[in-house]
């Protein structure tokens, strides 16, 4: 591989011979990028310090001696540890804003950013949203972006990891978002009695045991506090649904992202009717409730 570095001269030969390295690795995309070429352009440019729309001419530049081996130490960690590349470059994108991430919390990826691109409508009138929470908040993302969705309101943005929570203040101070975003450290809604919300947003935990072991080995470098849920990857979901409805207004609603535990959590409550969203981008496994349907169903989750 050495010899091979050696041979290769310009940014187009660093993309090319990097995606065909990624596709003989069977690499697994999912975390910012879904295919080997995408992958070698994120992981050369970040190596060079360079934007990510290059002019095209810039491809045929070559590299430094040293730049050709930051190169190679980037495609090192791709391929032998199966490093996502988001956090090699700490780097993602969501909801066309930028983060900053590492291997504390999940690499941004919910489907909710269409959600929050259209203010959540036609489900809430935008314009009279004044605070949100964003549950499970990671690196930030959902919170902040909610921010810049509703210019008026304020954001709760809650997580149990203080090192999720030292992440998403990194991000919050980026955006400039310190006088309306608040990065609380709780156990969902253990430290926020007496506030209430127009809006409550989850990407929470929601992966099952099962379903934890035949994950790719991209997935096992994020945080299993942010992945792993019990055994049906409902756990920490069903705390939300018994909770929620105390912190809702009554014109409120709550979203909440479960992935592939959708068809756990309606075998679990038969009787509640889920709004599981549709996505243009991509994305699954969505629902919406109101507050009133909360309220109404209060006691099949209290039993649940």
């Amino acid at each position: 591989m050495t010899e091979a570095i050696q041979n290769l001269q310009t940014l187009r030969d660093f993309i090319r011979w990097g995606a065909s390295r990624f596709t003989e690795a069977d690499l697994y995309y999912g975390h910012g990028t879904d295919n080997p070429f995408d992958e070698a352009i994120s992981l050369v440019l970040f190596a060079l310090s360079m934007p990510p729309d290059l002019p095209p001419a810039y491809l045929d530049a070559r590299l430094t001696s040293e730049e050709k081996e930051r190169v190679f130490e980037l495609f090192q960690e791709r391929i032998v540890r199966r490093v996502p590349a988001a956090y090699l470059t700490h780097h993602a994108t969501f909801a066309g804003l930028d983060f900053f991430v590492n291997d504390q919390v999940l690499v941004p990826r919910s489907p909710i950013a269409e959600l929050i691109e259209s203010r959540f409508e036609p489900w809430i009138q935008p314009e009279t949203v004044t605070r949100v929470l964003d549950l499970c908040t990671g690196s930030g993302c959902i919170a902040i972006g909610c921010a810049y969705a509703f210019e008026e309101a304020d954001i709760d943005a809650v997580d149990i990891s203080p090192d999720a929570l030292a992440v998403a203040a990194i991000n919050i101070e980026r955006h400039d978002m310190e006088g309306r975003v608040e990065a609380i450290q709780s156990d969902l809604f253990d430290g926020l009695h007496g506030r209430h919300y127009d809006i409550i947003v989850s990407n929470p935990p929601y992966v099952s045991y099962e379903e934890m072991a035949t994950l790719p080995d991209e997935y096992h470098q994020e945080p299993t506090l942010g992945l792993e849920a019990g055994e049906e990857g409902l756990e920490i979901v069903c705390r939300i649904l018994r909770e929620a409805g105390d912190y809702l207004e009554p014109d409120g609603i709550l979203v909440v992202e479960v992935g592939n535990s959708e068809y756990a959590l309606c075998q679990r409550f038969p009787d509640v009717p889920f709004l599981w969203l549709d996505f243009e981008r991509g994305g699954h496994g969505v629902f919406l409730l109101t507050a009133e349907q909360l309220t109404e169903y209060q006691e099949i989750f209290d039993e649940g």
